[in-house]
């Protein structure tokens, strides 16, 4: 059987409109996930409709409106292969989704293609995407220049744009010295697979093969464990299997785990993963274990398994720092939302602003602030309103992430910095 390539989450992020449903379009077409013919129908189509200047965006869409209609072309994980790796892409069209995505569950991006348009330069939401990317700790990054089409591909813009784009990496501690920035146009073709006959002067990468220079995550094998619980089974003859995804430190069958906020301890008896029996299982992993000591009316989805010398930490209170997307009031003392926390969803009161932070820079542009708007960043005081757990980003970054929801959407995310722990009898 031959090694699975590594695997990758990648995240393309940037504003609005400049082209990252092309890029995902082109990513796909190029690497031949969608195929060829499907391609020219849609074309034909578009230019039907009168949508001449077609674009891979509309085929994304039609892709999409074809899988609900159940065509089997399935690209709901939007996977591609490159030489060295296999990704699966976190679209990122619009904030909402993508912040939970990134932050609840299967999605942390491992890596982001930042696409900014040659045309435009850095807009609003480039500034907030690369904010966020850094708080949700996505270390790696390549900007991908796009649209150079419509720059007529000259290099002195590219060159002003890779610029403005470096100053702002640098306002929020990224190193811009050691990313690719490549010009591109993800609509021609432009750099995407193939290298681009229209920009001669430029003799860096394509975006596929600075794909493959990314560096394969790390599998966090030396924290302590963390498996936060998806789902608990009772399966006869075997008894109750919770089932949950590893975030760090690895499960082993024989173990014993102590499963929090619940306070309850069970011995590993064994550990299953794709129907097959494993004696082991290590970050990343999905896996249903078989516990025993526990029923299944002990555990609930947002419950955490870890060592029982080393067991989750149940906050009582944390302090966070946040980011704030979208809000359309304010933010003040008292504010109970939901907070989104590996598997777990739990109403959180804020108790106190302490300060509010330049986001650009991290320093502290104002101290107790009554209230918090969209596009502010804060350090905030924060109490579950039933135990939950919760980790310092610090030490294990994998549960000290969190995106709080109001309303429908995601209105804000943040990071976990201290704990004061609930005493667990």
């Amino acid at each position: 059987m031959a090694t699975a390539k590594p695997h990758l989450n990648l995240a393309i992020i940037g504003h609005i409109d400049h082209g990252k449903s092309t890029c995902v379009g082109r990513l796909l077409y190029d690497t031949g996930v969608v195929p060829k013919h499907v391609l020219e129908a849609y074309k034909k189509e578009a230019e039907a409709k009168g949508k001449g200047s077609f674009e891979f965006a509309w085929v994304m869409d039609n892709l999409k409106e074809e899988r609900e209609r159940g065509i089997t072309i399935d690209i709901a994980h939007k996977r591609f292969d490159t030489p060295k790796y296999y990704f699966t892409i976190v679209d990122c069209p619009g904030h909402r989704d993508f912040v939970k995505n990134m932050i609840t569950g299967a999605s942390q991006a491992d890596a982001a293609v930042l696409v900014v348009s040659a045309h435009d330069g850095v807009q609003e939401q480039t500034k907030e995407h690369v904010f966020l990317a850094r708080t949700l700790g996505i270390n790696q990054m390549i900007v991908l220049i796009n649209k150079m089409d419509m720059a007529k591909y000259d290099q002195k813009r590219y060159e002003e744009v890779k610029k403005e784009v470096s100053d702002l990496l640098k306002l929020v501690a990224y190193k811009p010295e050691q990313m690719f920035f490549i010009p591109a146009s993800a609509f021609v073709g432009d750099n995407i697979k193939d290298r681009s006959k229209n920009m001669g002067w430029y003799s860096g990468p394509t975006l596929l093969e600075a794909l493959d220079t990314l560096k394969e995550p790390e599998k966090p094998v030396t924290l302590p464990l963390r498996l936060p619980i998806q789902d608990v089974y009772t399966i006869s003859g075997i008894g109750t299997v919770p089932v949950g995804r590893i975030e760090t430190g690895i499960l082993k069958k024989g173990m014993t785990v102590s499963f929090m906020p619940a306070n309850k301890v069970g011995e590993v008896k064994s550990i299953e993963m794709h129907h097959e029996e494993i004696p082991e299982a290590l970050p990343g992993d999905n896996v249903g274990f078989n516990v025993r000591g526990i029923a299944k009316n002990d555990l609930r989805r947002g419950d955490v398994a870890g060592p029982v010398d080393k067991p989750p930490t149940v906050a009582d209170e944390f302090t966070a720092q946040i980011v704030i997307l979208q809000h359309p009031s304010a933010i003040t003392v008292g504010y109970t939302p939901v907070f989104h926390c590996h598997t777990a969803q739990i109403a959180c009161t804020f108790t106190e602003l302490k300060k509010k932070l330049d986001p650009r820079t991290g320093q502290t542009k104002e101290e107790n602030p009554t209230f918090l708007k969209t596009g502010d960043a804060a350090i905030v005081t924060i109490k579950p309103t039933r135990p939950m757990v919760i980790e310092k980003v610090k030490e294990i970054p994998q549960l000290g992430r969190f995106a709080i929801r109001d309303m429908g959407s995601t209105i804000a995310a943040g990071m976990c910095i201290d704990i004061v722990p609930k005493q667990m009898r």
